[in-house]
């Protein structure tokens, strides 16, 4: 079989390849606008979807803040006839460490048995920061006239 196109394509052939050429590539234009399109219309449904739950948060966050709002003013209220009622009570600090951790009451210590050493040195001192004398006696458990002869001494 020979064929006198020796070096060339026959024309057939080559329209056919041609054709076949186009319609490849009128196809992968096709694809490729109808990926665009997709992606188009998932871009523009991801924004409506964000559009759409902003708006659904900020209508519970407004209906949050008038709750919130609501349940203040009762607090506020209760409070008020609380106070209007009953003296309000001395504030206590707040404690701070192991024990509000723990949540372990605070318990006064009884000392009543305990002795306060008598030390001269510290009832002088405590006098010169301006202690009285029946404060030091009664800190220390003495009378009045003996904190008067320390301080007389020294």
């Amino acid at each position: 079989m020979m064929d006198d196109s020796w070096g060339r394509k026959p024309a057939a052939l080559r329209v056919r390849a041609n054709d076949r050429e186009a319609a490849r590539a009128a196809d992968r234009e096709r694809r490729a606008q109808e990926r665009a399109a997709s992606a188009d219309a998932r871009i523009e449904a991801r924004a409506a979807a964000r559009d759409a739950a902003s708006q659904a948060r900020e209508a519970a966050r407004t209906a949050r803040r008038v709750e919130e709002e609501a349940r203040a003013a009762v607090r506020r209220e209760a409070a008020a006839t609380v106070a209007a009622e009953e003296p309000a009570a001395p504030r206590r600090r707040r404690s701070t460490g192991a024990i509000a951790r723990t949540g372990m009451p605070t318990e006064e210590r009884d000392t009543r048995g305990y002795r306060t050493v008598v030390d001269e040195d510290r009832i002088r001192t405590l006098a010169k920061r301006g202690a009285s004398v029946a404060g030091l006696a009664g800190a220390f458990g003495l009378s009045v006239a003996e904190v008067e002869a320390v301080l007389a001494a020294g």
